[in-house]
């Protein structure tokens, strides 16, 4: 007698697949030693990110101040929701939810 797997129910192996990584945009400039800090944060994380020098993209920093009312930086944005500044906590919240 031969014993064979039995293949998973489609529903099975859909639920086991890994959820999307999330969208994350950082919006940083040069000389800013907290936004620094953000990259160095989310490299160690294993954060897929794309980061956008406001101080070279001027459309960039104009949508940034309209969306968030802010000309600080860096903006950590996380599947469309930012955060304002180097926060832990909320950047940390965010990604969880995310996952």
């Amino acid at each position: 007698m031969r014993l064979t797997a039995e293949p998973k129910p489609a529903a099975a192996a859909h639920s086991e697949q890994a959820a999307p990584a999330p969208r994350v945009r950082v919006f940083t400039t040069p000389t800013c030693p907290w936004c620094k800090l953000a990259k160095v944060y989310l490299r160690r994380h294993n954060v897929a990110f794309h980061e956008i020098d406001v101080s070279r993209d001027v459309a960039a920093a104009r949508e940034l101040v309209k969306r968030t009312g802010q000309m600080g930086v860096p903006v950590i944005e996380i599947d469309g929701t930012p955060v304002v500044g180097f926060d832990r906590r909320q950047i940390e919240r965010l990604l969880k939810a995310a996952s």
